[in-house]
């Protein structure tokens, strides 16, 4: 997948998956001499929650401006961590399925053939 379409709603979606995947990661960080594990704080260093707060927003123009700034900031996530995203909001590749699956049939929102 390297295509995905998101309009507002599926960005919210998708922004909100990625703002928890960020925050999984944890780190060990000595305080006080103990080793603490601490959450991950990159999607606060990518601006995530304002991102979240634009996508839902009650006027048009803030809605595409957060969705806007999803689209320049999804390219430059690692295949992988837009792996999890999209496994998160139930997004697949139709192509990558057995052809047994009942989902091959069917294509998801995020139609990678664009």
């Amino acid at each position: 997948m390297g295509n995905e379409e998101f309009d507002v709603e599926t960005a919210l979606d998708a922004a909100a998956a990625l703002h928890r995947v960020l925050a999984a990661r944890t780190h060990r960080r000595k305080v006080m001499g103990q080793e603490v594990l601490v959450p991950g704080q990159l999607g606060e260093a990518l601006h995530l929650p304002r991102i979240i707060r634009q996508l839902q927003g009650k006027q048009l123009r803030q809605r595409e401006r957060g969705l806007e700034e999803f689209h320049e900031l999804w390219p430059t996530l690692s295949p992988a961590t837009r792996e999890k995203v999209l496994d998160r909001i139930g997004w697949y590749d139709p192509k990558s399925l057995n052809w047994d699956d009942k989902r091959s049939n069917r294509r998801p929102i995020a139609d990678s053939d664009h």
